[in-house]
């Protein structure tokens, strides 16, 4: 029996898209695991000076500098409090360097398929922050607010210069 569960969810995660479920307070966020290179714990932040409030600094990952930002202070929630279940999710996307984001907690990977996400409300589109939205996602634990991460990386990258 276990076998035959097995390759159903094979199938099943052949045909979605697999994010990883992060939390920040009480909202649960997705990030498309394809942009995930690594999780770490949380570790000592070099502070750079005059930068962004959400930009919290460099930390060193085996020899390579990464910045490091607070999606809590990018989505002006309340600042970061750091706890053993605060981990920095290292990105990287296909043309940059990687940067660190900093989150609550890592729960889960799920497998959305494209009917059980709904794409942001047009009506929506003034919030500033509807474009860090690629969707929301229905899953048997809730709703999962899903992150443009493209564009919360390379808005960060502008303002940051």
């Amino acid at each position: 029996m276990d076998d035959i569960n097995d390759v159903q969810n094979v199938e099943v995660a052949s045909e979605g898209k697999q994010y990883i479920v992060v939390h920040l307070g009480s909202e649960q966020y997705g990030i498309d695991i394809k942009y995930i290179d690594n999780i770490v714990r949380m570790s000592k932040i070099t502070r750079i000076p005059m930068s962004q409030k959400y930009f919290k600094g460099v930390i060193n990952l085996r020899g390579e500098i990464i910045p490091v930002m607070s999606l809590r202070l990018k989505f002006d929630l309340a600042p970061d409090e750091y706890t053993n279940a605060t981990r920095i999710i290292i990105i990287k996307l296909e043309s940059q360097s990687a940067i660190g984001i900093i989150v609550d907690e890592v729960k889960e990977v799920v497998t959305l398929d494209e009917a059980s996400i709904e794409k942001p409300n047009s009506a929506d589109a003034n919030d500033i922050r509807m474009q860090y939205l690629s969707g929301v996602g229905k899953h048997v634990d809730g709703l999962i607010t899903l992150l443009n991460i493209s564009s919360v990386i390379n808005d960060k990258e502008k303002e940051m210069i």
